[in-house]
């Protein structure tokens, strides 16, 4: 039988009274549990951009019992249109829609809410979630910018809110097998850790002229802080993250997930020593995209590397065209969501092969909805985690940039490199503003 949230507030505050309650700091940051229960023993949901990973959010979302979807808002009334229809169709009542996530976090029945939408909005939506007292469920990567990381993990703090960020690896046994054995010590010393991710979506756009927004859009609320601009096809669905304004390319969507594996696997929790980079559109110059098709990143730690690689194509190291490689001095363990293989030093030893074994997605989504439901911080992928592999992800694509070699400064938010510096931050269109972030 499920425990529900007054059950559970009532049996915490008997434990107290005994004196067998004793709390626990959450994080670096200092925060403690709260018992503070939701309104209702159902966890109302609402999905903020209802596009792709949004909706597949939601949906294993709603697989869990006691969740209730209430409301969905997009920019896009095509969009909104056809979801609301299935989400009648999936869970038998209409739900409520809106335009203006502002709208929506106004309502008092609303306990958490999912952000799907691109990266350039990820910031304001959460921290105003947060100020609003929801939950926020909140996809990869969790800004479109180092300063937005902070900012995003000050309203967390701040506000007491259960944040999850939609990097589901962490809830998934194979990688969680990964963990343990480079903990073990079995792969000897590791010196350097490959990352690659090899894909061809969006990255190749052909030139596409400015024209009328479609109908139904609101196209200046989709531009939100993003400078003012018309209206692009190439720009908006399906290949915005290929431009500055509004992502960060294959680096901070793939590289995100799998940068997250390489800084879990080898422990680390701040800012690299330095960080070292190449890129450019090398195989397609003329492309329209702006974000880089061939990018390599070096990340310097004391006493092993962590080396990203993408380029625009659909291949790469042992067959697989993304992966992570742990290289160490007794053996060598490769792995992506299709499976992981063990490759011994000694060659008297045969390799170990091992396929997933779970849904992590669902897992990651149903380790959010027990998080708001009992009022727990030990959530797969806090808002720290989140904020650590976005920074590393920024700090590539700047490095790049730059063209320089770089340190950052985590402390006093700076790489103490005028050029570099401009990137930390970006400014924010009126009448939006910046949340505060130091």
């Amino acid at each position: 039988m499920m425990t529900t949230r007054r059950e559970f507030i009532r049996q915490s505050a008997a434990l107290a009274a005994a004196g067998l309650v004793v709390p626990r700091s959450l994080s670096a940051f200092g925060r403690v549990e709260t018992a503070k229960a939701a309104p209702s023993d159902t966890v109302r949901v609402a999905l903020i951009g209802c596009k792709s990973m949004g909706w597949y959010d939601l949906s294993d979302i709603m697989k869990s019992e006691g969740v209730k979807c209430v409301a969905l808002c997009d920019v896009d009334q095509g969009i909104l249109d056809a979801k609301v229809a299935e989400a009648e169709k999936n869970w038998g009542y209409r739900v409520d829609t809106y335009k203006d996530y502002r709208r929506l976090l106004e309502r008092k029945d609303l306990d958490a809410v999912i952000v799907g939408t691109p990266d350039h909005w990820h910031c304001l939506m959460m921290t105003d979630a947060c100020s609003a007292g929801k939950d926020v469920y909140v996809e990869k990567p969790i800004a479109n910018s180092i300063a937005e990381c902070d900012a995003m993990v000050l309203a967390a703090k701040r506000y007491g809110r259960v944040v999850q960020v939609g990097q589901q690896q962490r809830s998934c046994e194979l990688w969680q097998r990964m963990k343990k054995i480079v903990d073990s010590g079995e792969l000897g010393r590791v010196a350097r850790v490959n990352v690659w991710a090899n894909f061809r979506y969006a990255a190749i756009l052909n030139p596409a002229q400015d024209g009328p927004v479609p109908e139904g859009v609101d196209f200046q609320m989709w531009l939100g802080p993003a400078p003012d601009r018309t209206f692009n096809r190439s720009r908006f669905h399906g290949s915005w993250r290929m431009f500055w304004d509004y992502g960060g390319g294959l680096m901070t969507d793939w590289g995100v997930h799998l940068l997250d594996m390489a800084l879990w696997g080898m422990n680390v929790k701040g800012m690299p020593q330095r960080v070292m980079a190449a890129g450019g559109n090398n195989a397609y110059p003329d492309n329209f995209a702006e974000t880089f098709d061939t990018l390599q990143v070096i990340y310097e730690f004391d006493g092993f590397n962590i080396c990203w690689s993408n380029v625009t194509i659909e291949s790469g190291p042992y067959g697989k065209n993304y992966g992570v490689e742990f290289k160490g001095t007794e053996g060598t363990l490769v792995i992506n969501r299709e499976g992981m293989v063990l490759y011994p030093q000694d060659k008297g030893r045969e390799q170990q092969e091992w396929r997933p074994t779970n849904d992590s997605h669902l897992a990651h989504t149903r380790d959010f909805i027990r998080c708001v439901r009992e009022r727990r911080f030990d959530m797969a992928c806090p808002i720290e985690n989140g904020s650590l592999c976005a920074k590393y992800a920024h700090m590539g694509n700047i490095a790049a940039r730059t063209r320089q070699m770089l340190t950052y400064d985590d402390v006093h938010h700076t790489f103490h490199n005028r050029q570099a510096d401009k990137y930390i931050e970006k400014a924010y269109r009126r009448p939006w503003k910046m949340p505060k972030w130091k």
